[in-house]
């Protein structure tokens, strides 16, 4: 495996001159136990092609892309400006040289997939729990909740998916030399142009009749099908998708809402700005008292919310070796068939409760605001990672970036004589 810390010579500048002693990142790549990835992640790289790129230098990109938002392509350019970033990967002087090509993330997330991303948060909440930043004792009691992680695909309506699918079509039937009888590229966006200006008039029997856009993506479909046989398994799929939106219906169900992104779930949400959101559903857990995310988990096929709590439960003993023991939950969890049996689950509702109890149960919407700076933060606002692995791993990411920026502020606020290990 390719060391991240290169040769020196006399042209280099040495990072430590460049570095604040107490900044937070330069805190972090002394905290963070890097060897355990080297030792996780060794078994991912193949003898074939060339030297593999450093599990720090990996671990750290993704580490940054989780904590400032950012994307492979950022990610990865400002780390040629940044001195801090570059130490917290392990260099020892400074590079003006990306690091990699953005899509060696891609294919480093594909190599170690879920479960290697998984490892990922379980280290930041060890070394946060080394630190001291939070307790043992609090991972006993911690909160559940689930969110929508947004796709990043645009409003799905009936025009827009035939004219999309109708392009995709079109564009795939260049690259394997088939010459359709009719594109319907000029027709095509004058027909999508005439019905999107009659629903913004709300005219809307008038947008309902301009069915001139299905009828051109039949047409391409039709033409595809005679043309090439047998059909190549690529193209198969995509007229399998471009089928199903071809005959989907208002009031069907498990409709397709995205030509690139079949996985993509419609999700009611009781809000009045935004009464459907096209994702999928994310349960998240806290912890009651400090709210660490110690669990994060992707669930696909919009599940009813109770049925995520026993995996939840189980993800949180997985990433912490604790057990937790209450979990307070909302009313969108009721049922006990999906409560695991070993835990006191309390459900927030309007019977009347006093004492520790009533103090407990108030700390449950403190979940809330979590959800909603990551969201606003992070990636789980929008997510723009592909197919049902990338929403499970964006998830994770999620997790380790907010929990990243709660350790950083922990450590630039605590003395450090104070903030020493534990282990």
């Amino acid at each position: 495996m390719r060391s991240s810390q290169p040769h020196s010579s006399s042209s280099e500048t040495p990072l430590a001159p460049l570095l604040k002693t107490d900044h937070p990142l330069v805190k972090l790549a002394s905290a963070i136990d890097w060897d355990y990835f080297e030792r996780e992640f060794s078994s991912a790289t193949t003898e074939a092609g060339g030297p593999a790129l450093a599990s720090r230098l990996m671990v750290g990109l993704h580490y940054l892309k989780a904590m400032y938002d950012e994307s492979d392509e950022s990610v990865v350019e400002k780390w040629t400006e940044n001195p801090d970033w570059q130490y917290l990967c392990g260099e020892q002087f400074f590079q003006h040289k990306l690091p990699c090509h953005p899509s060696s993330l891609v294919k480093w997330r594909k190599r170690v997939g879920t479960n290697g991303v998984e490892k990922l948060l379980k280290q930041v909440l060890r070394t946060a729990r080394q630190y001291q930043a939070f307790s043992k004792n609090e991972l006993k009691c911690v909160t559940v909740d689930t969110t929508v992680q947004p796709k990043a695909v645009a409003f799905p309506t009936d025009a827009k998916l035939d004219d999309k699918a109708r392009r995709a079509l079109v564009r795939a039937a260049k690259s394997h030399a088939i010459k359709l009888r009719q594109t319907y590229v000029r027709l095509g966006k004058q027909a999508l142009f005439k019905q999107s200006r009659y629903a913004a008039v709300r005219q809307g029997q008038r947008a309902h009749k301009q069915t001139k856009i299905r009828t051109f993506l039949g047409r391409v479909i039709r033409d595809i099908e005679r043309q090439l046989t047998p059909i190549p398994q690529a193209l198969q799929t995509l007229l399998e998708r471009a089928k199903q939106i071809h005959r989907q219906q208002k009031q069907d169900t498990n409709k397709g809402y995205s030509i690139h992104a079949p996985e993509v779930e419609c999700i009611a949400q009781a809000k009045a700005h935004r009464r459907y959101e096209f994702g999928c559903k994310v349960a998240v857990v806290t912890t009651t008292a400090s709210n660490w995310i110690v669990g994060i988990e992707a669930h696909h096929g919009n599940p009813y919310d109770g049925t995520t709590l026993k995996p939840a439960v189980a993800q949180v003993q997985r990433l912490s070796g604790v057990q937790p023991q209450k979990v307070l939950v909302d009313q969108g969890f009721r049922g006990q068939d999906h409560h695991p049996n070993d835990v006191q689950v309390l459900i927030c509702d309007k019977r009347k409760r006093t004492g520790s109890l009533k103090r407990l149960l108030r700390r449950r919407s403190a979940i809330e605001p979590v959800i909603g700076h990551s969201k606003s933060d992070h990636a789980l606002g929008h997510n723009y990672l592909q197919a049902q692995r990338g929403n499970q791993i964006n998830a994770l990411l999620v997790g380790c970036g907010f929990n990243l920026r709660k350790l950083c502020h922990f450590l630039s606020s605590t003395p450090p004589n104070t903030a020493q290990s534990t282990a």
